[in-house]
């Protein structure tokens, strides 16, 4: 299930400095299964629990790229939204996503250069109060003057 947050676009000239956007979404064993898929990652520590619970883990989790890409649907679709270019992402993975868990993905805006119209993102993810993922993305804004 997914936030009811508004979708669509924030053009620059309408983006402040700390806006927040979230997505939370339960990241199911049919999720891990298409992510592995569309991916070609079929590392069994994803897929096979019997393989999983012998590892550091003690039980399959959730690709990271899978919880990352919650942070690219809050970018894609909310903050900044339809139109927006990613030029770039790091990421540091602080914790496993089990089968189950609850990602909420979150943004905020922490830099904007009108003049270049790239914005640079605060990008984290969260089980409960877990940290799982943190980072940092630089996007190409939409812009009401290139409609």
């Amino acid at each position: 299930m997914l936030d009811n947050l508004p979708r669509g676009t924030i053009c620059i000239e309408d983006l402040e400095i700390g806006m927040r956007r979230d997505r939370s979404k339960v990241i199911s064993d049919a999720d891990i299964e298409l992510f592995a898929e569309v991916s070609t990652d079929r590392n069994p520590v994803h897929l096979d629990e019997d393989y999983a619970r012998e590892t550091m883990f003690q039980g399959r989790i959730a690709h990271g790229m899978l919880t990352a890409g919650l942070i690219s649907a809050v970018i894609g679709e909310q903050l900044p939204g339809y139109g927006t270019v990613y030029l770039g992402q790091n990421l540091k993975f602080m914790a496993p996503v089990r089968p189950g868990d609850r990602v909420t993905a979150e943004v905020a805006v922490t830099a904007i250069d009108h003049a270049r119209r790239r914005v640079t993102l605060e990008t984290l993810a969260r089980v409960g109060d877990t940290l799982v993922l943190k980072g940092e993305a630089l996007v190409l804004a939409p812009s009401r003057k290139f409609d």
